[in-house]
């Protein structure tokens, strides 16, 4: 079968499919990945089809609201996902949970079925909040469920434009605006895969049939860690990594903080930052596969975004979340609930006194790592990719 996986967004919304998409081909699909056009490299050293998407700036300028600057992007996005499935030759659109309200549309165009493969949980339900745009709070199961949905009808509203436009462009007719499109798919039992682990988020009792959570999609690792940072980590005890991933612009100047947060500490640091500090103790790095370097460390600092807190998970190391924005503070709650992490520090709020201590706690108290080893050990028993080459095959029929 041939498969068009549409995936966008930073780092964290792209990388997993990687995986994903390696497992479906390995099992015997010709798999193209759409995504940013500085994911290129990246897809097509894993062996895939690669088709661009505009980034995440892609026809926004920097003034205007935080809304109107979103919905400037899926416009640019819809036209982006015209453009992926031009060829017509995909039998399957699987997608993401960002691509998917303009996705449906493409594949009615094309006359394919569809599967979601999403990273976050999106559907309404009373067990938690929605995990992107607010706190991470729980809000009780009434109010849970409420936001939920209000959250759904914005990112509709988000995509009301993109979507007249896009199915202009695919020549369907005008009156599927995005909300009843979203409640035809629910009515439907459109298949939905959540790639995270029902270790750290169990299935909700609420949800409908075919919403399934079934495991993390590993992104594609190369082989081998960089000569020099491997000497570094040989030469004395297992270090802290700290790193903000895609948030770039809110690690700029933590560079002096962080390096004596973690001499306050008492720990020698892997330093993934723009002005990374660099010495006997510490160690700069740039885009460094997690598998490969976080079993090597003694804790992870990070921003709480999905996939670097499931990779902290696979390695069995504690975190120390700093959640900057969308559903970080969710997962960063998340990971603390669950006892592998300790409680998150606000980035406004970071200081060297709080970030050394915090590294302190997640190294030196036995718990943290604990109950990071005993999810490590429960995710491994779980096979994402397995279930998605299931979901395509029974979609095959």
């Amino acid at each position: 079968m041939r498969i068009l996986v549409m995936a966008a967004g930073s780092r964290g919304d792209v990388v997993p499919y990687t995986g994903l998409g390696t497992a479906l081909r390995d099992a015997g699909h010709e798999v193209v990945l759409a995504a940013p056009a500085g994911f290129a490299a990246a897809v097509r050293d894993c062996g895939l089809g690669f088709r661009p998407l505009p980034d995440a700036q892609a026809g926004i300028g920097a003034g205007g609201s935080l809304l109107g600057r979103a919905a400037a992007y899926i416009d640019a996005l819809g036209d982006g996902v015209a453009d992926a499935v031009a060829e017509g030759d995909a039998e399957l659109l699987v997608l993401s949970a960002t691509t998917a309200p303009l996705g449906w549309h493409a594949a009615e165009a094309l006359g394919v079925p569809s599967l979601g493969a999403y990273l976050q949980p999106v559907a309404p339900t009373g067990e938690f909040p929605p995990t992107v745009g607010g706190t991470g709070r729980p809000l009780g199961r009434w109010g849970n469920r409420a936001a939920g949905r209000l959250s759904l009808r914005v990112v509709d509203r988000l995509h009301a434009q993109a979507v007249r436009r896009l199915r202009a462009r695919l020549d369907l007719p005008p009156g599927h605006g995005p909300r009843a499109e979203r409640a035809r798919r629910e009515r439907a039992g459109w298949p939905v895969l959540h790639g995270f682990s029902p270790a750290l988020l169990p299935r909700p009792a609420d949800w409908r049939a075919g919403l399934d959570v079934v495991g993390n999609w590993w992104p594609h690792v190369p082989s081998g860690l960089p000569a020099d940072l491997e000497d570094f980590l040989q030469a004395g005890p297992p270090p802290v990594f700290v790193g903000f991933g895609s948030m770039g612009g809110a690690a700029e100047g933590l560079g002096a903080l962080v390096a004596g947060a973690l001499r306050r500490a008492g720990v020698r640091g892997v330093v993934q930052l723009p002005d990374a500090p660099s010495g006997d103790d510490l160690f700069a790095v740039g885009d460094v596969p997690h598998a490969l370097l976080f079993p090597r460390m003694a804790a992870v600092v990070h921003h709480a975004g999905a996939g670097t807190t499931a990779a902290a998970l696979r390695a069995g190391v504690p975190a120390v979340p700093v959640p900057v924005t969308a559903d970080q503070p969710f997962w960063a709650r998340r990971v603390a609930g669950v006892g592998a992490a300790v409680a998150p520090v606000s980035r406004a709020g970071l200081s060297v006194e709080r970030l050394a201590a915090a590294v302190r706690s997640a190294v030196e108290e036995p718990g943290y790592r604990a109950a990071a080893v005993a999810l490590s050990r429960r995710m491994a028993a779980e096979d994402g990719a397995a279930a998605a080459r299931e979901a395509v095959e029974r979609l095959a029929r």
